[in-house]
């Protein structure tokens, strides 16, 4: 009876341990890879005890908010961002991990035409065609709209394009299309994948296809170091890796 009191007791105190163990870790998201986080913060929740709020933004939103002080403990930017905010002291430089990469696709709402996108000059025309078009709006910090705002004026129709150009400045483009605001649009193929009442087309033209590279790494004045590590751990591993597949992303090296 000893033995067993004894037993119990040691199992009581380990449970108890793990319960003083478990932490709240707070994770700030580009929109384009927020499902791929939130898909995984049930297993990491479950497997760990941890529990994990989830805030998303564009990229620029959210370096404005970590430069205005916000606190968080794991964020998903930018390689570019991330660097800068290792210059400024803000995450760890040793926890930074590549963890995938997008492509830019077209879409069309469901059912519509498909339209001819496979050459530069036959994507040109479909923008130069198309009713309206939809993408994100560069002031907001996309990188999708950035690049598109950037080739549009390389190709010399930025002016045509604008009066017909229905900007979004944050969440899913797809969205204004299943509300028929636009006709075209053109975002992160991972952020039209999971949007249901539009078409995925296909990726831009290889020529000018721009990937978005989505890079981790936990803050470095993180409370809760350890948490924070083992979700970027579970965000680098094969299990997060088949669910990016699915969600049109592609995996990259760990550095």
């Amino acid at each position: 009876m000893r033995v067993l009191l004894s037993t119990l007791t040691g199992v009581a105190l380990c449970l108890s341990a793990a319960g003083a163990r478990a932490d709240d870790i707070k994770v700030l998201t580009t929109g384009a890879f927020r499902q791929v986080v939130v898909a995984m913060v049930p297993v990491f929740e479950q497997r760990t005890g941890h529990k994990v709020t989830v805030e998303n933004d564009t990229a620029g939103g959210l370096a404005k908010k970590i430069d205005a002080g916000a606190m968080f403990d794991v964020v998903v930017l930018t390689p570019s961002l991330i660097k800068d905010l290792v210059a400024k002291d803000k995450v760890a430089a040793n926890s930074v991990a590549n963890l995938a990469r997008v492509g830019v696709g077209v879409m069309v709402p469901a059912g519509a035409p498909m339209p001819a996108i496979g050459t530069v000059e036959e994507f040109k025309k479909t923008l130069l065609d198309a009713k309206n078009v939809a993408y994100i709006d560069p002031a907001s910090g996309g990188s999708s709209g950035i690049y598109l705002a950037q080739l549009f004026k390389e190709w010399g129709i930025a002016d045509q394009i604008a009066p017909k150009a229905v900007l979004v400045f944050g969440g899913y483009v797809a969205d204004r299309l299943v509300k028929g605001d636009a006709t075209l649009g053109i975002h992160q193929i991972s952020e039209i994948v999971p949007v249901k009442g539009v078409t995925l087309v296909g990726p831009l033209p290889a020529s000018i296809q721009n990937y978005t590279t989505y890079t981790g790494a936990a803050a470095k004045t993180s409370q809760h170091a350890a948490a924070a590590q083992a979700f970027l751990d579970l965000l680098t591993g094969p299990e997060t890796a088949m669910l990016m597949k699915e969600k049109g992303m592609e995996s990259v090296g760990k550095h």
